[in-house]
């Protein structure tokens, strides 16, 4: 293990697999996030410690490669460090390998520090950036984080059925949490696919009862879903390749 990355060792279990005995999206976008939240907690930076000083990271954007998801019973390396940061954002990789050491998914993901008094931006304290090692940008895509809703004339658009916000949504800063997000939209493409990227671009926050209304922009391989308010702004928009 690299100084500056966090890793932790993990295997797949049933109840986290897809219809096909591997390892399912959500699941693991999950232990991406624990990862993350490992990492900070054993460095003095967790969710107690940005409570006390009013801060929160706010993630903006997913971006994620896969290679292979693992199967059933398979002994994996999930993994996370920081490569940067500017102002009031933070930039952070994550990634999964086998037990060979081989990259299955890497991830890149862009997080806002927001102040929770005043709801605004902040740059992140020198203690807070003290606390993480910086590592390489790993060695995959890094796309626009704004996805564009596509205007091909031979694209298919349809609206799925709406959601409404419940508590099981939420995570503890009482927002729906942003893996669900990425729930609410594969569940409105319901298609089996065989995902190689995905990309969330989260652009406000949903709360409890809130309705979500899902559109989906089918053509060829590509997948987009804008996940909208009632007035059609959207909460969040995913776009996967088949």
């Amino acid at each position: 293990m690299d100084s500056y990355s966090y890793e932790y060792n993990d295997r797949i279990g049933f109840s986290r697999c897809d219809v096909d005995y591997k390892l399912s999206i959500t699941s693991l976008i999950d232990a991406f996030q624990d990862a993350s939240i490992y990492q900070s907690e054993d460095a003095g930076v967790g969710v107690k410690y940005l409570r006390e000083q009013k801060l929160l990271w706010v993630l903006n954007y997913w971006e994620i490669e896969i290679d292979r998801l693992p199967c059933l019973a398979e002994n994996v390396t999930v993994g996370t460090y920081p490569y940067g940061f500017k102002s009031f954002m933070g930039y952070r990789n994550f990634f999964l390998k086998d037990e060979n050491g081989n990259y299955l998914v890497k991830a890149n993901t862009t997080w806002t520090m927001v102040n929770t008094e005043k709801m605004v931006p902040v740059k992140a304290p020198e203690t807070i950036l003290n606390a993480y090692a910086i590592g390489p940008k790993l060695d995959m895509t890094y796309s626009s984080r704004k996805i564009l809703l596509p205007e091909d004339a031979g694209c298919e658009v349809c609206e799925a059925d709406v959601r409404t916000v419940e508590l099981h949504h939420l995570d503890g800063n009482m927002h729906v949490n942003n893996c669900q997000y990425i729930n609410f939209a594969l569940t409105a493409i319901d298609e089996e696919l065989d995902i190689v990227s995905l990309r969330a671009d989260y652009r406000k926050q949903a709360h409890l009862k809130d309705r979500i209304y899902p559109v989906v922009y089918r053509y060829g391989g590509m997948r987009t879903v804008a996940l909208n308010d009632e007035e059609g702004s959207p909460y969040s928009v995913l776009e996967v390749k088949c």
